[in-house]
């Protein structure tokens, strides 16, 4: 017979932990199921140990300029081990910090390990690492089993051992020569950190621009940014084959508008995208609906087409970011524990690239203001202007606000020193319904980054 809950949740993720914390607290017998390891991507191969590589590749960039601040110091000696190692430490500690939230005494939490697969539609079976088989079922099921890789179908790729934003974080040597396949969020935060590191680093991306989503000027000053700290790119090439001899050199074989190009590296990192975890769950056994490429169908309320049955985080269709999967924990929270009617549907999206600058967005770039043909003015200002930015010698980059017919904010693009948390200002005013004069006109401390705004909105007089 099957074990019965009040709730099981399919993945140890940033919506299922806390919303596991939550039900157990409101009175529910809750069983939650993990694949691999505790706190999911974010915590193991994604934001925490990603930002705590970058913060050693910052420290050796400061070191390596601290000159021109006039202060001497020999060249800087990265020591990749080391550094792996401090990363290691920091989610190592944020790992047990998870377990034991989980599984503390009384928790009202039973945490099983293994993989799980609907037997039918309310009814899971957990396949444990030791061959046991647990069967469970319960009225209320949360998925919450997030992306993997994807791998492009380019010949030869499939049969290599390359790396992704996974496996890259176990390396213990630094690669002499790091190829990395995708000019997205993953490949320009590893391709600029390892080049700090002292990898030779090389960018293949399919579109002629790096974020192909993202204002022109955007993706102008990324490539500029980089390509300073000596990343090198390929644009709009189009890999046809991959290869790796007996010394372990990649070589890939790309169509470019200069014609056929072999770029050699001693390692390969493929960052084209993320598709789901949702191929071996028994879905079509539980009737549970997908769209084509595997992502769980659901309503503003994250309910899929199964009465009690959820998805949460990246396994659903839309934008894939750690504090929209927390939020989906949050919208879940209030329907079912507070009975609230709260939507996911059309939420602030927030978010950040934490290359240096940060490319810190909110609300609509200029494209997507042209694209929904709105009656918008937009005002631009490059970082060399502000204070603060002279004063710490991070003046590159640049700032930029749009607003409607009426003042409002409608969004904002600043790829600066600070990036993440000027954007976040932008986003509390736009939350609080400010105007840009009011902005404008603001008191902030100076000297900060937070008053470049004053100038920012100001520029909008004359636009």
């Amino acid at each position: 017979m099957p074990t019965s809950y009040d709730a099981l949740i399919i993945g140890s993720g940033q919506a299922g932990n806390p919303l596991a914390t939550a039900l157990a607290k409101a009175g529910r017998k809750v069983a939650i199921v993990e694949k691999y390891l505790l706190g999911g991507s974010c915590i193991n191969y994604g934001c925490s140990p990603v930002k705590a590589l970058l913060a050693s590749a910052e420290r050796v960039h400061q070191v390596a300029t601290a000159q021109e601040y006039g202060v001497h110091s020999s060249n800087p000696q990265v020591d990749f081990k080391a550094i792996m190692a401090r990363k290691d430490t920091i989610i190592q500690e944020m790992r047990d910090g998870v377990r034991k939230n989980l599984t503390k005494e009384h928790s009202g939490i039973t945490v099983l390990h293994g993989h799980a697969v609907f037997t039918g539609p309310k009814q899971v079976r957990v396949m444990a690492p030791d061959g046991q088989k647990h069967d469970l079922k319960a009225p209320l099921i949360f998925i919450n089993t997030g992306t993997r890789s994807a791998i492009p179908p380019v010949e030869g790729l499939a049969d290599l051992h390359f790396l992704t934003n996974k496996s890259i974080l176990e390396l213990q040597e630094l690669p002499e020569h790091l190829l990395i396949l995708g000019g997205g969020y993953i490949g320009l935060e590893f391709g600029q950190m390892f080049r700090r590191f002292g990898s030779r680093v090389t960018i293949i991306e399919h579109a002629k621009t790096l974020l192909e989503r993202e204002d022109d000027d955007v993706c102008q000053a990324m490539q500029e940014q980089l390509g300073a700290d000596g990343v090198e790119f390929v644009l709009g090439a189009e890999v046809k084959r991959v290869t790796r001899n007996a010394d372990g050199v990649y070589t890939l074989t790309a169509h470019t508008a200069d014609g056929e190009r072999r770029l050699r590296g001693s390692h390969l990192l493929v960052a084209v995208g993320r598709e789901p975890n949702t191929d071996d769950l028994g879905l079509d056994t539980a009737g549970i609906k997908t769209n084509e490429r595997g992502y769980i169908l659901v309503n503003e309320r994250l309910q899929t087409n199964l009465r009690g049955v959820y998805a949460l985080g990246d396994v659903h269709p839309g934008p894939q970011f750690t504090h929209l999967s927390y939020d989906d924990y949050r919208v879940v929270r209030d329907n079912i524990i507070h009975r609230k009617r709260r939507s996911a549907k059309d939420r602030p999206l927030p978010y950040v690239v934490f290359t240096q600058p940060q490319l810190g967005r909110i609300g609509l770039s200029e494209k997507q203001a042209k694209e929904q043909k709105l009656d918008y003015r937009v005002a631009t200002m490059p970082v060399k202007y502000v204070g603060r930015a002279r004063e710490t010698g991070n003046k590159e980059g640049f700032m930029k606000v749009l607003v409607d017919a009426k003042n409002h904010i409608i969004g904002a693009t600043i790829f600066s020193e600070q990036g993440g948390e000027i954007m976040s200002m932008i986003q509390l005013a736009m939350t609080g319904k400010l105007t840009c004069d009011q902005l404008q006109n603001m008191v902030f401390a100076h000297p900060t980054w937070a008053e470049s705004l004053n100038n920012l909105f100001a520029k909008l007089e004359k636009a």
